[in-house]
């Protein structure tokens, strides 16, 4: 399966002196398992070379330039390289066009899994970018892919988890903390599912459900900021 990576090297403004590996960089473990003659191995080594690389240049970045506790800046960084974020710097590169996937991932473009192998592959590029082009690439590559979303993170506090969001934008506009109540329990101890409802005093505001009381109450957090509008 030929794919010409040197439109994706004119995006990103760079050409690869290994052309391996930057291909590698996309090949998924699904795919050599349909194609075991295939000339490159997957690409989980460079993704956990280039998940090193983007957290010390990310933290690097938020050291020299804020000033801020460890706490805060934790919270920051974890915000920039999740693997939502990462996905979505994947998908904006175009990045899924050029996969190698096994017939079965190909065709399930749409589903969380996608989400996880775009995010990986992300980070495996930042891999093969520090392999093959040095550090000052990598972190050009970062600044410009990652950490220009820092200023929106600080802005819309995205860094904070969908509890805490709700919780300080409830104090803010009403003065009042929320509480959560499970609502409901079900199946056996050991696959139990909750549903737990969020409160504003004794205002219902929305319900989720997870497969423990934590997730269940970040779901309800999410459907109260989205109903809220906040």
């Amino acid at each position: 399966m030929a794919k010409d990576f040197s439109k994706f090297e004119e995006r990103l403004g760079l050409e690869f002196a290994d052309k391996d590996l930057l291909t590698q960089a996309f090949v998924h473990r699904s795919y050599l398992n349909e194609h075991p003659s295939f000339h490159l191995g997957h690409n989980e080594r460079l993704e956990f070379l280039g998940d090193a690389v983007l957290e010390l240049i990310v933290t690097e970045h938020l050291y020299r330039e804020y000033p801020n506790p460890e706490g805060e800046l934790t919270n920051w960084r974890a915000s920039l390289v999740n693997a939502k974020m990462l996905a979505s710097i994947a998908e904006d590169l175009g990045m899924d066009s050029f996969l190698f996937l096994s017939h079965g991932e190909a065709k399930d473009a749409k589903s969380k899994a996608r989400q996880y192998i775009l995010a990986n592959a992300c980070e495996a590029l930042i891999g093969s970018i520090y392999l093959d082009q040095g550090m000052d690439a990598a972190r050009e590559f970062v600044n410009r892919h990652v950490l220009s979303h820092l200023e929106h993170i600080l802005k819309e506090k995205l860094y904070l988890d969908p509890k805490s969001k709700f919780q300080e934008s409830a104090q803010e506009v009403l003065g009042v903390t929320p509480s959560y109540r499970v609502l409901e329990e079900e199946g056996p101890d050991h696959a139990k599912t909750f549903t737990v409802g969020v409160y504003l005093k004794d205002e219902f505001v929305a319900s989720g459900t997870g497969s423990s009381k934590q997730e269940a109450q970040i779901a309800a957090a999410e459907e109260a900021l989205r109903i809220k509008g906040w």
